[in-house]
């Protein structure tokens, strides 16, 4: 029988790390070295090392028996990859949910516009609690505008790819390198986008969806082409 002590304690591991992956400190390529992790988190081993198992099945570890764990690498060639898949199923799902979205659906994306709308980006790599704050309303406002799709397997592949844009877009948002690129207003973008929908305009909200993830991409690339060429090691590398 399963102990639950012991199932709680892995799942509060997973979801730490999960947590510090996706929009904390621990960066793509960092070492996970089990015991620093098991001071930091305050738990033991065993749950830590079968949260890495866990996270390594969603490619956000990377597993080397010589080696040991590192949170998984970025690179420009996984994030054109990433982003067009992301595009395809998006659009799948804002499609279905305009189709079956009700009232309630309704109010949601539009609380969740406003918060988002109210919630400023981080102003420096230091600010990770404002970068937290952003990224968790930001998920919530694409969530809400497909929470309606029927699909259950679109969006539970959207979760999964709106997982590892964010680790991308938190690699952006922290590191805050200097290039160059379009001045964007990103609030408009999101906000023509929930226009589109609201009005159940298929074509125009999936045009403008796939445009903003674009931009995205593209804003993303630069900072990790500019990182890959004036960059200090890796945190945590030997």
């Amino acid at each position: 029988m399963e102990n639950p002590e012991a199932s709680s304690l892995a799942e509060r591991a997973y979801q730490r790390l999960r947590s510090e992956i996706l929009y904390g400190d621990l960066m793509p390529g960092e070492r996970l070295r089990p015991a620093d992790l098991q001071g930091k988190f305050q738990l033991g081993l065993t749950p830590i090392r079968e949260a890495l198992m866990r996270l390594s099945s969603e490619n956000l570890v990377a597993l080397d028996t010589h080696r040991g764990s590192r949170v998984s690498e970025t690179s420009p060639a996984e994030l054109s990859d990433l982003m067009a898949t992301r595009r395809s199923i998006e659009g799948l799902c804002l499609t279905s949910a305009m189709k079956h979205g009700d009232a309630a659906w309704e109010a949601e994306v539009v609380s969740a516009m406003h918060l988002l709308s109210k919630t400023p980006l981080p102003r420096s790599a230091k600010d990770r609690e404002a970068a937290t704050l952003w990224e968790s309303r930001h998920r919530r406002f694409h969530y809400a505008m497909v929470g309606a799709c029927q699909e259950k397997w679109l969006l539970w592949f959207w979760n999964i790819l709106a997982d590892h844009s964010e680790r991308y877009r938190k690699f952006r948002l922290l590191q805050r390198l200097p290039v160059k690129s379009k001045a964007r207003d990103i609030e408009a973008e999101h906000h023509a986008i929930m226009q589109a929908v609201l009005a159940r305009d298929h074509k125009l909200a999936t045009n403008l969806m796939s445009a903003h993830l674009t931009a995205t991409q593209q804003s993303v690339a630069l900072g990790l082409n500019a990182q890959s060429l004036s960059s200090p090691p890796t945190k945590g590398s030997p």
